[in-house]
């Protein structure tokens, strides 16, 4: 059994290598990685922008002891507007957009060659992946993106529940955490994010590649309409998340600690505080029901944006 384990290991790295270092095939190796790095790029910067009002009130939301609701989340969304202005719905976009473009730019890339690597290693080259291979890379690709980039999405969070006056700008951010809470500070809450990454990372491209596989079949189109693939990510967007949401709250409690007043300790206390303060419900999946508007939204927009980049791309390579 042991032997067994370390064969498939080696072979998988033999095919990981011959991916990466094939003398034939690297130039249309790097343009599809160029390719990818760029569809996802965008397809990351149009999802967020497009919902990125929601996702500051649900930030709130869920770093406060608040009670959560819609019709208090549409009042803080008007009260922001009418005290700050209509471009203050989208604050904290900006690092938003610092930390989406590369997440998302990785994430499909690394999607993309987690499924050449694993099709040569099951032996479905340009087929579509096997159910647990399929899953498999949609949580490394996650994995890979989320451990890249963390950072980002800490300073994001940041910006998104303080006043204007707190920090300037992203690089003001990263000067006083570095300089008041320690270096250290800008990975706190990375466990958890982690651990909700390799679910909502890999049960969404799971489940956007196994309907687009579903629609193949039985549709005889080897491509859906945009519409389709608008439903196959909201699909995709609402099983991930829901299945992650717990940890989403707890990393976002963790990440806010230094600035909400909320003491700073392990992912189990703090979802023990949260549990003991709110709830199980009211606290775990405090704006759950927000992210299942704005969810499906984002990862519809983002999946059929890369894949109609990927295919304006190849038509003008061609």
């Amino acid at each position: 059994m042991g032997n067994g384990v370390k064969e498939g290991v080696v072979r998988l790295r033999e095919d990981a290598e011959s991916v990466l270092h094939s003398p034939v095939s690297s130039k249309s190796d790097h343009r599809q990685v160029l390719s990818s790095l760029l569809s996802g790029a965008l397809a990351g910067a149009l999802a967020k922008t497009a919902v990125a009002p929601l996702d500051r009130t649900k930030i709130i939301f869920q770093v406060s002891s608040k009670r959560f609701s819609a019709k208090e989340a549409f009042r803080l969304l008007y009260f922001t507007y009418l005290n700050e202005g209509f471009f203050s719905l989208w604050r904290g976009n900006s690092a938003t957009m610092v930390r989406v473009v590369p997440y998302a730019a990785i994430q499909f890339s690394a999607h993309e060659e987690y499924k050449r690597i694993l099709g040569r290693y099951y032996g479905f080259r340009g087929e579509a992946l096997p159910p647990w291979p399929r899953l498999l890379a949609g949580a490394l690709a996650g994995t890979t993106a989320a451990s890249l980039t963390y950072p980002l999405d800490l300073v994001r969070a940041r910006m998104a529940v303080t006043p204007k006056e707190m920090y300037s700008n992203i690089f003001h951010v990263f000067i006083r955490i570095s300089r008041e809470e320690g270096l250290k500070t800008l990975y706190h809450g990375f466990i958890p994010t982690v651990l909700g990454v390799i679910p909502y990372a890999g049960l969404s491209f799971f489940t956007y590649e196994t309907l687009k596989s579903l629609h193949r079949e039985y549709s005889g189109r080897l491509q859906p309409y945009p519409f389709e693939r608008m439903i196959f990510g909201a699909c995709a967007g609402l099983i991930g998340q829901s299945a992650s949401y717990p940890l989403d709250v707890v990393r976002r409690r963790m990440q806010t600690a230094g600035v909400t007043g909320h003491q700073r300790t392990s992912i189990v206390r703090t979802m023990r505080a949260i549990v003991r303060e709110e709830g199980v419900v009211r606290g775990l999946y405090k704006g759950l029901s927000m992210n299942w508007l704005k969810g499906p939204i984002a990862v519809g927009i983002s999946f059929t944006t890369f894949d109609l980049m990927q295919i304006l791309l190849r038509h003008l390579q061609s």
